[in-house]
């Protein structure tokens, strides 16, 4: 069974109704709450506020006390492989997320063949680890989808990444794209959208997809357009000149006719303290000209991603063995330690590297699992050798496959960003390594608990909202997000009152309290504050056809 924007097939949901009586039911557009029974039958919501319909329902649960909402909408995952190889999901499902968007940042793991999928699994190792449980039977996107569609905890969607295109069509050279090359590219999209994907990812800091010039990427967003698709890409720069990379994807959204959602849009490193306002200045700027723009961000500072990936890009021209061969070699370590740290790599966003700052937090070796919680300043110093030199020699001993943790966020900045009326939420969550970022198992929860009960940011209704209807409607759903009848039964119930992550840098896989109660069309994948055997989580697919022409 596979689902889409326009038409959900609920044939294999629990036919049994239930009802929630007494709830305090946020409806997901922002408008305030209110007390209601809800009734859920067939995979949808039956009914609220119907007394009749309550009383018929094979189940009651007392929800006093408790906000009902649509399921949570998770912007920015990382659970491509997660979803496939963990029926407990729990980061997710103890939050209450009901769908996650997936193939983010540019690089994912369909559409492939044999050779990328050979490459992805050593290049996204620190991301999302390489389970050998995995049959790896797909190679299109349709068949990732129908692989999510065997049953999974919450339900998925997935963007086609740019940076697995150019694997594909041009490879891993530093150059732009021939026409045959980018015809080939664009005919890849097509497909991955007719086959079901909401739009295209990039990963404008990785390789290869870092390649790309603004006229490639136009060129992509174009196809995407047709779809009636999005773009979501993760810019050039979070540090030095990433005011400029914002204003490079409004203009590629501008060319392309594109709508844009900027990916966990933040402002980090010293360079950038303070400087939230000018994003957002950008971003009003853009939406006054008619352009089409939304964003997410995680409510942490520390970034997450791959050891590898803050390298400056010259040095993984070639792919993952010429990246091995160069750390091997002399010349070329000498050359990217200069990089890192005396002008800034590309990679680390062209500010010179505080290895102090980068914390390992997993390591695809068990051998190396040693150094995961230390900074490479301090593991260096253990080991008696320069931060680079361990830094290479780590990536060398581990395959490519460590991860770390960025200290480089500011507050202010987060803050700002989070009560702009374009933001949406996304956990940006890795699961895998050692020690890996808490806001995969904590970003709903800190929202929902630190920033809108304890600090007042926003309110509850606009912190729902930005979880739920808005996200939806950035996707291009029309029967999630909202609690109404014919909707689909997507649906978290939380103690506002209680509600809190409790996932921290040293315990980060400690689940979210407060959440007794979660349903993925129609089925509790928790209930009464304990996971379900239920796996109804299926595939959001766009419907088939193009949009416009």
């Amino acid at each position: 069974m596979s689902e889409s924007a326009d038409e959900i097939e609920t044939g294999t949901v629990s036919r049994r109704s239930v009802s929630f009586r007494g709830c305090d039911v946020l409806d997901g557009t922002g408008a305030p709450r209110v007390r209601a029974d809800v009734t859920v039958s067939n995979g949808r919501i039956a009914a609220v506020g119907d007394a009749a319909a309550a009383c018929a329902a094979d189940r009651v649960v007392d929800g006093s006390g408790l906000v009902l909402a649509p399921g949570f909408i998770d912007m920015h995952s990382h659970s491509d492989l997660a979803l496939l190889t963990d029926e407990q999901h729990l980061a997710k499902t103890t939050q209450g997320v009901t769908l996650e968007v997936l193939g983010q940042d540019g690089l994912g793991y369909a559409p492939i063949d044999d050779s990328a999928l050979s490459q992805l699994r050593r290049q996204l190792a620190g991301w999302n680890g390489d389970p050998d449980t995995l049959d790896w039977d797909w190679r299109t996107v349709g068949g990732y989808l129908d692989r999510v569609d065997r049953g999974c905890a919450v339900n998925a969607a997935y963007l086609v990444p740019q940076g697995t295109l150019r694997i594909l069509s041009v490879g891993n050279d530093d150059r732009p794209a021939t026409v045959s090359e980018l015809a080939d590219m664009r005919r890849l999209l097509a497909e991955g959208l007719e086959q079901g994907a909401l739009g295209m990812s990039s990963g404008l800091t990785y390789p290869p997809g870092m390649y790309a010039e603004t006229s490639e990427l136009v060129e992509l967003c174009r196809v995407v357009t047709e779809y009636g698709g999005y773009y979501s890409p993760h810019h050039r720069s979070y540090g030095a000149g990433a005011l400029a990379a914002y204003r490079e994807m409004i203009e590629v959204s501008e060319q392309s006719g594109c709508p844009v959602h900027l990916t966990h849009a933040t402002l980090n490193f010293p360079v950038n303290a303070g400087r939230a306002p000018e994003l957002l200045n950008l971003v009003d700027a853009a939406t006054a000209r008619g352009v089409d723009v939304t964003m997410d961000t995680y409510p942490y500072l520390p970034a997450a991603t791959t050891l590898t990936a803050l390298l400056p890009s010259w040095a993984a021209i070639g792919g993952p063995d010429a990246l091995l061969a160069r750390l091997r070699d002399p010349a070329a370590r000498r050359r990217m330690t200069s990089d890192l740290e005396k002008t800034g790599s590309d990679g680390y966003h062209r500010v010179p590297i505080d290895w102090s700052a980068v914390q390992i937090s997993g390591t695809r070796s068990a051998a190396n699992s040693g150094w995961a919680g230390l900074s490479v300043a301090e593991a260096a110093r253990r080991a008696g050798k320069p931060s680079a030199a361990f830094c290479f020699d780590l990536l060398l001993a581990d395959d490519l496959g460590t991860s770390c943790l960025l200290h480089v966020g500011n507050e202010e900045n987060v803050r700002r960003i989070m009560r702009h009326p374009a933001h949406l939420v996304g956990s940006d969550g890795l699961l895998a390594g050692e020690r890996p970022h808490p806001r995969a198992f904590g970003t709903f929860a800190r929202y929902l608990g630190h920033y809108t009960r304890e600090e007042g940011l926003i309110t509850l209704e606009e912190c729902v909202a930005k979880m739920t209807g808005r996200a939806a409607r950035r996707l291009g759903l029309t029967d999630r997000g909202r609690v109404a009848p014919g909707m689909a039964a997507d649906l978290v119930l939380f103690d506002p009152d209680t509600v809190t992550d409790r996932a921290t840098f040293d315990e980060p896989r400690r689940t979210a309290d407060g959440v007794p109660y979660v349903l993925v069309n129609g089925e509790f994948v928790i209930d009464d504050g304990r996971r379900t055997a239920a796996l109804p989580g299926r595939a959001i697919r766009r419907a088939p056809g193009r949009r416009r022409v």
